[in-house]
């Protein structure tokens, strides 16, 4: 009867403990849970500067920030940049840098910059994917407008301080993982504890019998009987015999005599009861035990997480990552409506002044030249319109130092042909502008450009290629020089192109019907304005300027020669007995096949100007 109120005992401990096991589960999945958003702020007292960058560290930390809380005082402005475009832009300007989260997740890391004490506003710099304008306090919510990393630029004016207050709230990572393997352990527990009394019942009602002594057979009768009266000597040998000794007698579930019943249930079943749930218990504690090392512990594959996202350590010898694109499209499409803005407001006011803020080197000088001619002589063709409603393709350069040159391929209203547009950035705090135009030669395909970005190379690199960028607009020129270039098989145009072939023929009927004069033409390349981008397919696409010389002379004094009404406007003069010297600016691309192959060259887009005219 003792092993009774033991297993009692050992039942109600087993489900009071699966109680508060299970409870303490529960508890940390609802009212211990730890609070789902961590809250880090700027320290205070930072000295004043016109600049703030939050570094991309800062905007990847715990997945990204859920909000950015900035205060400023009145207005201010807030950027997204790629990390570099923002250093560039910041400068050597005294800038805060919030680089980082303390340990505790509490607190902004705040680094101080000292420099120039004023810079230019950032707002409406072609640098920024992003802008948001706010006044006094700005709740911003970070999305990343592509892949790749980003850092925040944060400006009032460039003069006034920028916004210090700044707080960031992320995920909280603080996790319990406890809290399954509690509830878990509670209910079996507590099954174990509930199930106890009713299996130790069940082994008791069942247990084995002891047969009878060795070759008596007896029954129960007659071991009542050996147990009512004393036995004999020779009864008491017998029974001695078949009573197993002490080093016989099994230590855990095994036959016992009846008097040992008590004892052997309760050892027994409760035991097995008790080893099982512990075997359990070790079970799910190692199990959840081995699960967070491994979620803890840090991969042996070498693999690093950035702003990006994930990318392999890249070992001895192994390529980095690919560079990354100096615009993305939304930049670009902005930048195209600007600069079309500007020449659209350029031609029809015939202004140049309104080209300034968009328009620059080549373009610039043939516009504000044909605007001084159609004021005169208003049958001199106009310049195409630039349109940027319709962009068809683009050549978007990973070189990520200055200038930046970017193509784009677009057409629109009064673009009878689609336009090559080369924009030029200059330098980090310029926007981009409008370096020149050339309409695609009819009949002619612009090359296929990688997609995400494409090397751009030196003008005398030649490398996979059957001539560098330097020779291949030399050999332009000297095409557009000779009738019987050496280059002539080997620079072509299509069968619908005329540009060669015009530019010959105009040359040709010159020296023809001027019979006082004698002409020379020259078309020599501008080095500066030459810019060379892989396609595809291995070649590379250059976009350039020649300087296309035309010279007049009579050919004994007193002659006269009668210029032309476009070049006289510029010149100042209608004849000349000295002679005169009218210049041409010439935008062509042309596509160099690889190394290897045997296509030629090909003349892709071309167009003149008149920028000059002067007597000698």
């Amino acid at each position: 009867m003792i092993g009774i109120p033991v297993r009692l005992k050992t039942a109600v401990s087993l489900v009071l403990l699966g109680l508060l096991t299970l409870l303490a589960g529960i508890g940390q999945l609802t009212f211990w849970a730890p609070a789902e958003t961590v809250t880090a702020s700027a320290p205070g007292g930072s000295k004043a500067a016109p600049l703030t960058v939050i570094t991309q560290d800062v905007l990847t930390h715990q997945g990204g920030p859920r909000q950015i809380n900035i205060k400023g005082d009145g207005k201010f402005v807030v950027a997204v940049g790629r990390p570099d475009d923002v250093d560039a832009w910041v400068g050597k300007t005294a800038h805060n840098s919030i680089t980082g989260v303390s340990a505790d997740g509490k607190s902004l890391q705040v680094a101080g910059t000292d420099g120039e004490a004023t810079a230019p506003s950032p707002a409406g710099s072609d640098m920024w994917v992003q802008t948001e304008n706010a006044n006094g306090q700005l709740d911003y919510t970070f999305t990343p407008p592509a892949s790749g990393n980003w850092s925040l630029l944060l400006a009032s004016d460039g003069t006034k301080p920028a916004p210090s207050s700044v707080s960031i709230t992320y995920a909280n990572d603080a996790t319990m993982p406890w809290a399954v393997p509690l509830i878990v352990i509670g209910a079996i527990l507590i099954v174990a504890g509930a199930a106890l009394p009713f299996v130790s019942k069940f082994t008791r009602g069942r247990g084995p019998r002891r047969s009878g002594p060795r070759g008596g057979g007896s029954t129960g009768a007659d071991r009542d009987s050996i147990g009512e009266d004393t036995p004999k000597d020779s009864e008491k040998h017998l029974i001695g015999e078949d009573t197993p000794k002490d080093s016989e007698k099994p230590l855990i579930g095994g036959d016992t005599s009846a008097g040992d019943t008590n004892k052997g249930t309760a050892g027994g079943p409760a035991l097995r009861i008790s080893l099982i749930a512990a075997a359990v218990v070790t079970a799910l504690v190692g199990g959840t035990a081995a699960g967070a090392q491994a979620a803890e512990t840090p991969s042996p594959s070498g693999s690093a997480t950035t702003g990006s996202g994930s990318a392999t350590a890249s070992p001895a010898g192994v390529a980095a990552a690919p560079a990354v694109p100096v615009l993305v499209d939304a930049q670009l499409k902005r930048i195209l409506d600007q600069v079309a803005g500007a020449v659209a407001a350029g031609d029809a006011a015939r202004d140049a002044s309104k080209l300034a803020p968009r328009v620059d080197g080549t373009e610039l000088q043939v516009r504000t030249q044909n605007y001084k001619i159609r004021s005169q002589v208003a049958t001199h063709e106009a310049r195409m319109p630039v349109r940027s409603s319709k962009l068809l393709g683009s050549v978007i350069s990973t070189q990520r130092t200055w200038p930046r040159t970017v193509i784009a391929l677009t057409q629109g209203d009064g673009n009878v042909v689609p336009q090559v547009l080369t924009l030029v950035q200059a330098s980090p705090r310029e926007n981009y502008k409008l370096q020149s135009t050339s309409p695609l030669q009819p009949g002619t395909s612009f090359p296929a450009i990688p997609l995400g970005g494409t090397a751009q190379l030196a003008a005398g690199d030649k490398t996979g290629l059957q001539y560098s960028g330097t020779e291949a607009m030399a050999a332009l020129g000297d095409r557009l020089t000779k009738a019987d270039s050496a280059f002539k098989d080997k620079l072509v145009e299509g069968t619908n192109s005329p540009y060669i072939a015009d530019v010959l023929d105009y040359q040709a009927s010159t020296v023809k019907s001027g019979t006082n004069g004698d002409f020379t033409f020259t078309h020599t390349p501008s080095p500066a304005d030459t810019a060379v981008f892989r396609t595809s397919d291995g070649g590379a696409v250059v976009v350039g300027k020649l300087d296309f010389n035309f010279t007049s002379k009579p050919k004994a004094d007193g002659d006269t020669l009668t210029v032309d009404k476009a070049a006289a406007v510029l010149a100042g003069g209608d004849s000349t007995k000295i002679g005169l010297v009218q210049t041409f600016s010439e935008s062509v691309a042309i596509y160099i096949p690889p190394a290897g192959s045997t296509a030629p060259m090909k003349l892709v887009a071309a167009v003149r100007g008149l920028v000059g005219a002067s007597f000698q």
